[in-house]
């Protein structure tokens, strides 16, 4: 099978995806709301935005400094269009499996159990 129009590696790692779920349901998000939903390391999440960033799919804000400096986050349209793409690739792949048969269930059982 061949990968659907609109998958994109860049977002599929799980990580990368859960981010730009929760950013998708929301005009903006602050980091520590972000890395406390996705139970992340500071770190880790930076890592994460700035690899979106790069893309093209993230934009960042911080305002403050000190020890109020707040950093939010928000998808650009760009982003968010990938997001979309990618969602609906997947569901192309979940939906060209069809549904499963009883017979093909009890198969990939006794397969597994191999």
């Amino acid at each position: 099978m061949s990968t659907p129009s609109g998958f994109d590696e860049l977002i599929h790692p799980a990580t990368r995806l859960s981010v730009v779920a929760l950013l998708a349901a929301t005009e903006w998000a602050d980091f520590a709301f972000i890395r406390d939903s996705l139970s992340l390391s500071d770190s880790a999440l930076s890592k994460q935005l700035h690899t979106l960033q790069e893309a093209g799919y993230l934009e960042i804000q911080k305002e403050g400094g000190g020890r109020s400096r707040r950093t939010k986050v928000r998808l650009t349209d760009r982003g968010r269009t990938a997001f979309e793409g990618h969602v609906a690739a997947l569901r192309a792949i979940v939906d060209s499996a069809g549904p499963a048969t009883g017979a093909a269930q009890g198969q990939s059982h006794a397969e597994a159990g191999r």
